[in-house]
């Protein structure tokens, strides 16, 4: 979709350094990409911990452990 914005070169010149974007449009699209994708994390964070029948940071040590000692599939 194309777009008119307008946005300052000082802005946009360090938006293409971070990105290393070789174009403005590269970068333009690079930053809402990364931007979308921490908003859905974001969302995603309101159910940490309600999932009662998920194995436990202590389950998952005991399992990587347990796999350690008998070798790795």
């Amino acid at each position: 979709m194309k777009t008119t914005v307008d946005i300052s070169d000082e802005s946009l010149s360090e938006l293409m350094r971070l990105t290393r974007a070789g174009t403005k449009r590269a970068a333009i699209t690079r930053a809402v990409d990364e931007f979308n994708k921490r908003q859905r994390m974001a969302a995603l964070t309101k159910y940490a911990g309600t999932f009662k029948d998920f194995m436990t940071g202590e389950d998952l040590r005991t399992m990587r452990e347990d796999k350690d000692r008998h070798g790795r599939d």
